[in-house]
């Protein structure tokens, strides 16, 4: 995909937006997990360097849109921030009402976008708002290139100039790399609580890959739809047949979706519960699947030991359970161990990644959820598309 390029673009002197993703946990007025914060780095560093006045600019959670709360500020995040980068960063509200001094060298954090009204229906007034504060508008994004928001997508069809940060064109490659031109064999592994929400993702994985492996909920979902009990586990008896579908349609393609021949039962959800190692066949009715077997996970490994191209986005077991963690483990540490070309993503997979000690091995690992997902379905992402559209209109001379 041709888009502008940050790196490509002279910044000296320029008023420069970023659009970064620093919605990260906060607790007690402090941030406790800085991954994106840190991803986001080297993008604010080359704009710095490169002789910008660079102002960042992010959501934080979820507040009511057009009422300033204090409980989602972005101040922890400007603390943080400063103490990384090693000098004061100001957070800076109010920046649609007074103007922003940004010079050459300067580093400002803007206050949280949803608190904007109309930021989150990609209001046009407030994206030209957004676009007059900057010569230059950077999407660096990824986690948000799925949503048509005025931050993410309305801005750039605006502002004086637009292009993609490093960060966004790192997930890009990457993901391009798994999906566009994979190593073979390709495997996918796709964990969650519901096949209702990644439906669309397996029917279009089986497209693409050679070995599909379900997990969690998800491979209890497929074990009913092939007829075996799954006592209280989770999953959803009434996507029995559209599990089914995707099962067949597997099979029509000569896709591999390997189902557990050994899971591990507790009588309830909770860390404490005992858990026990039962066939597939011999689950009893008032016990829940919450994580895969030994030999399963034995399979599981061998499949990622032997693949050219992973993607990985699930666990297949209640990780955070240490009883029910073992299935996540070994393949997270098959996953490493292979000399495949893999890439992890989502909220649960990168804890599970973070848990284990895995990252090392993991050749790329996405800071997107939601965006990271679409991606894989093969959908549009807005914020992506409309600088398609800037880079194509600079082609034309428009």
């Amino acid at each position: 995909m041709a888009v502008p390029r940050m790196r490509d673009l002279s910044l000296s002197g320029q008023r420069v937006l970023i659009r970064q993703d620093l919605n990260v946990p906060v607790s007690g007025g402090r941030v406790t997990s800085d991954q994106r914060i840190r991803a986001s780095l080297p993008t604010v560093t080359a704009a710095l360097e490169a002789g910008a006045g660079v102002m960042l600019m992010s959501h934080l959670g979820r507040p009511e849109e057009g009422n300033p709360d204090v409980g989602f500020s972005l101040a922890p995040v400007a603390e943080h921030l400063s103490g990384l980068l090693g000098r004061t960063v100001p957070l800076k509200a109010g920046y649609l009402v007074s103007p922003v001094t940004c010079n050459p060298g300067d580093l400002v954090l803007l206050e949280n976008v949803r608190f904007n009204r109309g930021e989150k229906s990609d209001d046009e007034s407030l994206a030209r708002r957004y676009a007059s504060l900057c010569d230059v508008f950077v999407m660096d994004a990824f986690g948000t290139a799925h949503r048509a928001q005025a931050s993410t997508h309305g801005v750039a069809k605006f502002a004086p100039r637009a292009c993609a940060g490093p960060l966004l064109l790192q997930e890009l490659e990457a993901l391009n790399r798994a999906l566009t031109d994979p190593r073979p064999p390709t495997v996918a592994i796709v964990g969650g609580a519901k096949v209702s929400t990644k439906l669309t993702l397996l029917n279009s994985l089986c497209g693409k890959v050679d070995v599909l492996v379900p997990g969690g909920g998800i491979a209890n979902t497929f074990l009913a739809a092939a007829g075996f009990s799954v006592g209280r586990s989770l999953y959803e008896p009434d996507l029995l047949d559209e599990a089914g579908s995707v099962l067949e349609q597997a099979r029509s393609r000569g896709v591999e979706i390997p189902l557990p021949v050994d899971v591990v039962t507790g009588r309830g959800f909770s860390a404490d519960t005992e858990a026990a190692v039962r066939e597939v066949d011999a689950v009893g009715p008032d016990e829940m699947i919450l994580d895969v077997g030994p030999r399963t996970a034995g399979l599981y490994a061998d499949i990622m030991r032997s693949a050219g191209t992973i993607v990985w986005n699930g666990p297949v077991g209640v990780f955070e359970f240490e009883a029910f963690s073992g299935g996540t483990r070994e393949l997270g540490e098959a996953i490493t161990a292979s000399g495949g070309y893999s890439i992890a993503g989502g909220g649960d997979t990168l804890a599970a990644v973070e848990r284990f000690g895995l990252s090392d091995g993991i050749s790329y690992i996405s800071t997107g959820g939601g965006a990271f997902l679409e991606f894989l379905e093969g959908r549009t992402l807005p914020a992506v598309a409309v600088l398609e559209s800037r880079e194509r209109e600079q082609e034309n001379g428009e």
